[in-house]
C-alpha cells in the first residue's frame, strides 16, 4: 500500500510538472468535492479555458503567505465561511485587457507566480481570486488551497497554483463518486487530499525536527526522553531505552490528561501507559511515542463534554458523534514519520487496537508482532472497554 500511495502521488506531480491538470478530492468529512489543479509556473490559456468550461467553478490562485505578502495581497474581508478560506482582494495583472478571458486570466496567474513581480504590477479588484495557504499545508488545514500549494512545493515549482471546483452539468457539486468517471473521461489523474497527507508523512524528511534529548529516570525505569517539533510547532515525544532498531518494542500512546496524570478510572489509558513503560524497562530496550491527540483526537475540553454525555447514558462513540466528531479521529502518520526518521520499518507493537496496526501497515511500517496490553476492567471503566471491544473491535479477551 505504501508504494501504491507514493506512486499515485508521484504520477500526479509529474503531470503537473508537464503542465497538465489533475483533480484533487477532499474528505467526505469536509465537503467531498474536487478541484482541478494546475501549477501556475506552467499555466496555459487552453488549460484555463478547459477549467472554466468543464469544471465551471470559481477560478482561484492558492499561494504561499510569502508570495501574498510580497504582492501586498491583503485579506478580502474577515472570513466567515465554514472552512476559513483565506481569500485576498481580487486582482488582474496590468498587461491584460478585460481580464476575464482565458488568455488574460492565464497572464495574471503566470505573473502571480513570477518571483520578480511587484505589487504595482496588478490592478485591484480583478478577475482572479488569490488564496493564502497555511504554512504547513495539508498538515495544518485539509483544504484544496493547501493541497495546491503543497503540490507546487513538492514539484519544485514556485508555491503558486490555480484551481477550480468541479461542478456537474446539472449545477450541483461533483462528489468523489462523480469525479472518478469525470477524471477518466477527461484523462486527468485523480488523487485525494488524504493521499497527499499520507505521502507527506511517508516521504518528508523535515516534517519533524529534533528539539531536545534528556535523561529520564522514572518510577517505572530509566529512560531517555526526546522531543520533536512539527513545522507548526506542535510536539511529539519519544521515550526510549537502549538501541532503537528494527523490530523494536513499541507503544504508540495517545495523550490522556485525565488518565495519564490524574489516574482516572473512566478509561484504561493511564494503566496502559504505565504497563508499556514497565515492559520496555523489563525488555531492556524499546520506545514509546507520545502523541497529542486527546479524547481520540477531539481535545481535552471536548473530551470533558463527551464525559458529560456519557454521564447521561451515552457510550464513548455516541458522545463523540453527538458533539459532531468522528468516533475516533486519531491519526498515526506523525508516528510513522518519526519511525522513518529513525530508519525503523518493523516493530513489535504493544496494542489492542486493530486500527493502529492497519494505519501503520498502510503507511509502510510492518507490525511483526502484536503484544497485548490488556488492563483488567474496574467497576467504572467496564462499559468503556465493552465499547472499545464491540464498536472498535479492540482485542480484549477479558472483557465480556
Amino acid at each position: 500500500m505504501r508504494n501504491q500511495i507514493i506512486e499515485k502521488v508521484k504520477i500526479a506531480i509529474e503531470d503537473l510538472k508537464a503542465g497538465k491538470l489533475i483533480i484533487v478530492a477532499d474528505s467526505p468529512d469536509r465537503e467531498s468535492e474536487g478541484d482541478m489543479i494546475g501549477l501556475a509556473d506552467f499555466v496555459k490559456p487552453e488549460n484555463v479555458n478547459f477549467m472554466i468550461t468543464h469544471a465551471r467553478g470559481l477560478l482561484c490562485v492558492p499561494m504561499s503567505k510569502e508570495f501574498a505578502t510580497r504582492l501586498n495581497l491583503e485579506p478580502m474581508t474577515k472570513s466567515h465561511d465554514a472552512f476559513n478560506t483565506a481569500f485576498t482582494i481580487s486582482t488582474d495583472v496590468k498587461t491584460t485587457t478585460t481580464g476575464i478571458s482565458a488568455f488574460d486570466r492565464a497572464k495574471t496567474i503566470s505573473q502571480l507566480a513570477n518571483p520578480t513581480s511587484q505589487a504595482q504590477d496588478f490592478y485591484h479588484p480583478g478577475h482572479i481570486f488569490p488564496l493564502v495557504a497555511k504554512d504547513n499545508g495539508v498538515m495544518q488545514r485539509t483544504g484544496h488551497t493547501e493541497a495546491a500549494v503543497d503540490l507546487a512545493k513538492i514539484a519544485g515549482a514556485n508555491p503558486v497554483s490555480y484551481i477550480c471546483e468541479v461542478i456537474k452539468k446539472d449545477g450541483t457539486m461533483a462528489r468523489l463518486k462523480d469525479l472518478r468517471p469525470l477524471a477518466k473521461k477527461w484523462h486527468l489523474n485523480l488523487i485525494t487530499i488524504h493521499d497527499l497527507i499520507e505521502y507527506r508523512y511517508m516521504t518528508e524528511q523535515d516534517l519533524l525536527k529534533e528539539d531536545s534529548d534528556v535523561d529520564l529516570p522514572t518510577r517505572y525505569g530509566h529512560f531517555r526522553l526526546r522531543s520533536y517539533l512539527t513545522k507548526d510547532d506542535k510536539s511529539i515525544l519519544l521515550i526510549y531505552k537502549g538501541q532503537l532498531k528494527a523490530d523494536s518494542l513499541l507503544r504508540i500512546h495517545s495523550e490522556c490528561f485525565t488518565g495519564d496524570i490524574f489516574g482516572s478510572k473512566r478509561c484504561d489509558c493511564g494503566a496502559q501507559l504505565e504497563e508499556s513503560l514497565k515492559k520496555i524497562e523489563n525488555n531492556g530496550s524499546g520506545m514509546l511515542i507520545y502523541l497529542h491527540q486527546e479524547g481520540r483526537g477531539i481535545g481535552l475540553i471536548n473530551k470533558l463534554k463527551a464525559y458529560r454525555l456519557q454521564d447521561e447514558g451515552n457510550d464513548t462513540v455516541e458522545a463523540n458523534l453527538k458533539l459532531g466528531f468522528k468516533a475516533d479521529a486519531r491519526n498515526y502518520g506523525l508516528a510513522v514519520n518519526l519511525l522513518n526518521k529513525l530508519q525503523i520499518n518493523e516493530v513489535s507493537l504493544m496494542t489492542n487496537n486493530p486500527d493502529k496496526i492497519n494505519q501503520l501497515e498502510r503507511l509502510g511500517i510492518k507490525v511483526t508482532k502484536r503484544i497485548p496490553l490488556e488492563i483488567v476492567p474496574n467497576e467504572i471503566d467496564l462499559k468503556y472497554l465493552q465499547t472499545k471491544k464491540n464498536k472498535f473491535n479492540h482485542m480484549l479477551k477479558d472483557v465480556e
